[in-house]
């Protein structure tokens, strides 16, 4: 089992910067991918980055170059830090941890609200 806590997040203004943590704890070894999504009310839960046991980072094309993704093995935490807000980044922010063995854990989510 995997758990993960999420942190951060808040209100900001369009233009500002959040940044979420994500404490991972237990079979962390077993940890391949940890990702970052997002859902936004009345809209289906979307992709927003990812980074594997490797480095590999992948994010969604409305995030490059203002959203980062990193973590910090020595406290198994992954961030995502979020630069250049806009309004329609308003969504509540879930970690994803992809296990080797295929299973997934999700965190509990935090609230992201950027106002214009």
């Amino acid at each position: 089992q995997v758990q993960l806590v999420e942190s951060g997040g808040g209100l900001a203004q369009a233009g500002g910067s959040l940044r979420l943590s994500c404490a991972a704890s237990g079979m962390i070894f077993r940890i391949n991918v940890m990702n970052w999504y997002r859902q936004a009310p009345g809209k289906q839960r979307e992709f927003v980055a990812s980074i594997d046991r490797g480095g590999s980072i992948n994010y969604l094309a409305s995030v490059k170059g203002r959203f980062t993704i990193s973590r910090d093995n020595a406290k198994n935490t992954v961030y995502l830090q979020m630069d250049s807000l806009k309004p329609e980044d308003t969504a509540t922010y879930y970690c994803k941890a992809d296990s080797l063995g295929g299973n997934t854990y999700w965190g509990q989510g935090a609230q992201v609200t950027v106002s214009s």
